[in-house]
């Protein structure tokens, strides 16, 4: 059994980018459904599941040739919870399961390495969850002991409803980089990507 695997959340309807959907768009030539999940596969000793659904072709060939099964949801429309069902249900069993975000490129793989690091020394029978002041953050390590709890509630499976009813198995972890905060929903938090890259190579 691996210690860690990960599941990546890559199918939601990219709307507020408008025409393009933004796991496609490029992240110093590399698409960034394929940056964020080359990040989490240098952070992991287990497999990467991507649960893919709007565009799934696209992601799929976005991600060839990287160490990754995909879980295709079929209600992905529906939104996360549905994702996170998905994913689930295929992932490999683990000690400790990480979920997150196809749309966080700024994450590292040393921010994940922290979490994971932090999780260990504190609490591992309960799910950790990277905060900052009120911000909750992604991803969020699920121990193996909890991880068919997610799917309890067939109409709201996943991390947030179970977290939220059950804050006895949830511990919070201080993080303060960035990463785990920022997604890219955006045209305009795109372009700040973008600039912040360019700056970073100068």
């Amino acid at each position: 059994m691996s210690e860690v695997t990960a599941i990546l959340l890559a199918a939601g309807l990219s709307r507020r980018m408008g025409a393009k959907n933004k796991l496609l768009l490029p992240i110093g030539g590399t698409p960034m459904v394929r940056h964020v999940a080359l990040t989490y596969l240098a952070a992991i000793d287990g497999p990467l599941t991507v649960v893919t659904g709007f565009e799934a072709d696209e992601i799929a060939a976005a991600l060839q040739g990287l160490d990754v099964r995909l879980a295709h949801n079929d209600a992905f429309d529906s939104g996360q919870p549905s994702s996170v069902a998905a994913g689930l249900a295929v992932a490999p069993v683990a000690d400790i399961l990480l979920i997150g975000l196809a749309d966080q490129p700024y994450l590292s793989a040393a921010d994940i390495t922290a979490l994971i690091e932090f999780h260990r020394s504190a609490d591992e029978a309960r799910i950790t969850i990277p905060m900052e002041g009120e911000r909750r953050g992604n991803p969020i390590v699920v121990p193996h002991t909890l991880r068919t709890r997610l799917l309890e509630n067939p109409d709201r499976p996943g991390c947030m409803s179970f977290t939220r009813h059950y804050p006895e198995h949830v511990q919070c972890a201080p993080m303060n980089a960035a990463g785990f905060y920022d997604d890219i929903d955006t045209p305009e938090e795109f372009r700040a990507l973008v600039a912040s890259l360019a700056e970073a190579t100068c």
